[in-house]
């Protein structure tokens, strides 16, 4: 319950995005194609939130996988998702953009 409420209003552990892909993470984008290329961040990998279900087989399910979107709800449905169906180390990164300049930056953020 106490874990519940910390997550709610942001007081968790600090990840730190730019040493996850340092070690091999996987940036996983779950927004549509067409939103996928008008940007993204380098190396990531492309599954729409509405067809993850059917892909898990692209994924490894010990490997760290960081999810992303546009403003961080649908790669907070996909982290519950992964995490539902026996994926270990997920972690939501938020809105792409963000997240990208957190890596690059090597900033720390609440997950």
């Amino acid at each position: 319950m106490i874990n519940t409420i910390k997550k709610l209003i942001g007081l968790g552990p600090k990840v730190d995005f730019a040493q996850l892909v340092k070690q091999g993470a996987v940036i996983l984008d779950v927004r549509t194609k067409a939103e996928y290329q008008t940007g993204h961040i380098k190396g990531s990998q492309n599954i729409p939130l509405d067809v993850l279900a059917n892909q898990y087989s692209k994924l490894k399910k010990d490997e760290a996988i960081i999810t992303c979107c546009a403003s961080g709800m649908r790669s907070a449905s996909a982290k519950s998702l992964l995490k539902s169906n026996g994926f270990l180390k997920v972690y939501n990164g938020g809105g792409w953009s963000s997240l990208q300049n957190k890596i690059q930056r090597g900033k720390f953020i609440k997950a």
